[in-house]
């Protein structure tokens, strides 16, 4: 499956974007599309049109014409739609509908107009993009995907959304104003779909240490005990690896209907798409007993002969998933010790630059294992 990323154009193509209807212009490489902005324009759509397909980049920097401000680097920024390709080589094609297309001709990281390599397919340049509050309206124009200011369950629903289209989009990550949650239903189902951390520890550790204590029992010796406990610990984070990638990133095996993009979304999806949403960074507790019931079914089975180590091993891997959902919060939202300062530049990174590597939360070790890991220096990477 090729990656997907922004269409590139020839310069003949750009240049032919030379007028009010569809105005392009460059920066290097880059390629804005400034239509929209003709009229915002504060010296006048006229001195944009006069370079209408053509680089701006000197004019940009000309103070005798007059310096630009930040400002004007950001509506850059939200107006790129795709890269000049060097002189020889075709086009991959005009953008599809949704402002992107497939390519595996652009090898090369693109950068934003301040320097910043973009990665194409989260369409961010750094982990604190992850946090700048998103344009609600002008995100909606932009893209026509979900309107962040409505509900997003019916319009999931409703949308219509191919799977290519939804999976371009959902993986773009977005920030909702100040930090809040964007609404899910927008009803009285609202407070069901939001989890405070510490949830997590204070629905699961009483059962946790509970059944712990009852498997105590059919063990000789407490050393035995704790071995097989410490065991099933370790096991959640080869599960915690696996679910991760072959469930919650289903992704391309998804089926192309609403049912599959709603679950997709409901289950993970959301997270990226608002991956700095405090309230629905841990799995709510109706949710994991879902998850969790086949792995006790599947530890009894597993070990039928003996209850208690069965259940041991169990409570050890609920532990091992405590751990990792509070893990998975703090790498979010919190200023952590030097040494888990790596793993949180390392888990962000798989939202905003690559979606499709780094699936270890509390450890890169499973990744370095199946040859997932990812290399935070950034690279288009094709298939």
């Amino acid at each position: 499956m090729p990656a997907r990323v922004l269409p590139t154009f020839t310069r003949a193509e750009v240049e032919s974007h030379n007028s009010a209807k569809s105005c392009y212009v460059t920066i290097g490489s880059n390629v804005y599309d400034v239509t929209d902005f003709l009229d915002s324009h504060p010296g006048g759509a006229d001195l944009v049109l006069e370079y209408a397909g053509k680089d701006i980049e000197k004019i940009l920097k000309d103070e005798a014409s007059h310096t630009h401000s930040e400002a004007a680097y950001e509506v850059l920024d939200e107006s790129l739609v795709g890269f000049t390709l060097p002189e020889g080589k075709a086009s991959n094609g005009k953008a599809a509908a949704n402002g992107t297309a497939h390519s595996t001709a652009l090898e090369q990281p693109q950068t934003d107009s301040q320097g910043r390599v973009i990665h194409p397919r989260t369409g961010m340049s750094c982990e604190e993009d992850l946090s700048k509050d998103t344009d609600t309206a002008e995100d909606f124009k932009k893209h026509k995907f979900l309107d962040l200011s409505r509900p997003l369950f019916p319009q999931i629903w409703f949308g219509g959304f191919t799977k290519e289209f939804y999976l371009d989009q959902i993986h773009r990550p977005r920030h909702y104003k100040g930090g809040q949650s964007a609404p899910l239903f927008g009803n009285f189902l609202e407070p069901l779909t939001k989890t405070p951390w510490w949830v997590v520890p204070l629905v699961w550790m009483p059962p946790m240490m509970y059944g712990t204590f009852l498997a105590r029992e059919g063990f000789s010796h407490v050393l035995v005990q704790v071995a097989t406990w410490v065991g099933g610990f370790g096991l959640w984070s080869l599960i915690e690896y696996l679910m991760h990638r072959f469930l919650f990133h289903l992704d391309y095996y998804l089926p192309d209907n609403r049912v599959g993009l709603t679950l997709h979304f409901l289950l993970h999806g959301i997270h990226h798409y608002l991956p700095m949403d405090k309230y629905r960074l841990v799995m709510p507790p109706t949710l994991f007993i879902v998850l969790a019931l086949p792995f006790w079914k599947l530890a009894h089975t597993l070990f039928f002969w003996d209850w208690s180590l069965a259940t041991n091993i169990y409570c050890g891997g609920i532990f091992g998933y405590i751990c990792y959902d509070l893990t998975h919060y703090f790498l979010h939202h919190n200023n952590l010790p030097l040494w888990y300062k790596e793993l949180k530049k390392y888990h962000l990174a798989h939202h905003f630059l690559d979606y499709e590597l780094a699936f270890g939360v509390t450890s890169k070790f499973w990744d370095r294992c199946f040859g997932t890991e990812l290399v935070t220096n950034p690279v288009v990477k094709s298939k």
